[in-house]
């Protein structure tokens, strides 16, 4: 199984350009395809929202400058994509098999919505992770991709890391979640240089052994740490804190139901997980 295509939501904002970079990283080193994918905010929708308290000629107006406003910041995303695809040496077109290429594409309406649908024909998603939605905690287009696409969903901090993918921290308890992300990022895996499992908790007997067989199988030479948890400190904190022992620039975990992965991965409490915006983490639900 190979990485052969990846989509990167590009909204123009400031975590656009930490999420174009590792995309297009990713995309370089695995001779995939990357679409940049950037959805356009509807006006008219926007004012039925508002309700339309104006008058017909300054509604008008404010439609118009808002339109305005919509077309420069999609130019400047797809010129910003298309230098650092130039920059990456990845051309645009359909391209030769097993070569990166890029491609974009453009839609208005709802993003999280677009961007979920869209996710669905692609092996993986990169969406960007600003300070400023490490604060709020989780944005739409983060949830419904998630939930909704059935596809692993990589979250790029800004800036970017220096390196990424080449020493890598997987998340194992054993669930359902767990399992589904060690599959969809075999093709990571057995690129990386370094793979660590990593489990809090006690795992069944056995476990470490077979999972560092089954990677073995798909050509990933992976070491399993069990750690015992620390009392008074939640799991996702000690994970963390065990990534960052490893030296992993990647983190692969499996997301659980609508809201607890979001209590893990964007609580203001520690610093544990205000440090998660240095570290690109992958999910998997």
């Amino acid at each position: 199984m190979a990485l052969t295509s990846i989509l990167v939501a590009a909204s123009g904002g400031s975590a656009s350009a930490g999420a174009i970079e590792i995309a297009c990283r990713i995309a370089a080193r695995a001779g995939a395809h990357l679409e940049g994918f950037h959805v356009e905010i509807d006006p008219m929708q926007v004012m039925m929202w508002a309700g339309d308290g104006l008058g017909a000629p300054l509604a008008g107006s404010w439609i118009e400058q808002m339109a305005a406003e919509v077309d420069a910041l999609a130019a400047k995303t797809e010129a910003a994509f298309r230098e650092t695809a130039k920059r990456h040496a990845i051309p645009f077109g359909a391209g030769e098999k097993g070569k990166a290429s890029a491609a974009w594409r453009a839609e208005t309406g709802f993003a999280a919505e677009l961007v979920a649908a869209r996710a669905r024909f692609f092996d993986l998603v990169v969406l960007g992770r600003s300070e400023r939605v490490v604060d709020k905690a989780y944005s739409d287009t983060i949830e419904q991709t998630l939930i909704h696409s059935g596809r692993p969903v990589l979250l790029a901090p800004a800036p970017p890391p220096a390196v990424i993918g080449e020493t890598i921290a997987l998340g194992w308890n054993g669930s359902a979640e767990a399992v589904h992300a060690l599959a969809a990022t075999l093709p990571l895996m057995a690129q990386a240089r370094k793979v660590h499992i990593i489990s809090i908790g006690e795992q069944p007997e056995g476990t470490g052994e077979m999972l560092e067989t089954h990677l073995a199988r798909h050509g990933v030479a992976a070491t399993y740490r069990s750690i015992a948890p620390v009392a008074g400190v939640a799991v996702g904190n000690q994970l963390l804190s065990e990534a960052r022992e490893t030296g992993a620039d990647l983190l692969i975990m499996g997301a659980y139901g609508h809201r607890p992965w979001h209590e893990f991965l964007f609580s203001r409490a520690t610093k544990e997980i205000v440090a998660i915006s240095r570290l690109p983490v992958l999910l998997m639900h």
